[in-house]
């Protein structure tokens, strides 16, 4: 019985405590520095322009072709501007786009056909 009553005056003891709440002391809040009259103009960042999506392709070109294009890589490092073969293809590709329709055909029709894929082992 000892511990039954231990128990309830316990409990009562619980329910009859007033809740304290904890009361916070407050600090003070710091001020932001004030902000200046004029406001700060921030040089706006350069924006990088985007890199072009590169694509990697083969072809079959006929050996006297092929010394031609290297032909020209040597001519344009003579003129002070040395090039890639990749660069020498594309600047042909710049300067079939700007041809008229007339010289375009007239440019594809004097390259002869080749069987494509890769060439024979010999």
């Amino acid at each position: 019985m000892a511990s039954a009553k231990k128990s309830v005056a316990a409990r009562s003891a619980t329910r009859t405590a007033p809740a304290r709440k904890a009361v916070r002391a407050t600090k003070p809040v710091a001020q932001a520095p004030a902000k200046p009259l004029k406001a700060e103009v921030k040089p706006a960042k350069a924006s990088k322009p985007k890199k072009p999506k590169l694509v990697r392709d083969s072809f079959t070109i006929p050996k006297i072709e092929y010394t031609v294009l290297d032909e020209l890589k040597q001519r344009a490092a003579k003129a002070g501007a040395p090039a890639k073969k990749s660069e020498v293809l594309r600047a042909g590709i710049k300067a079939l786009a700007a041809m008229s329709d007339a010289a375009f055909l007239a440019a594809l029709r004097a390259v002869p056909a080749i069987k494509t894929g890769r060439p024979a082992q010999a």
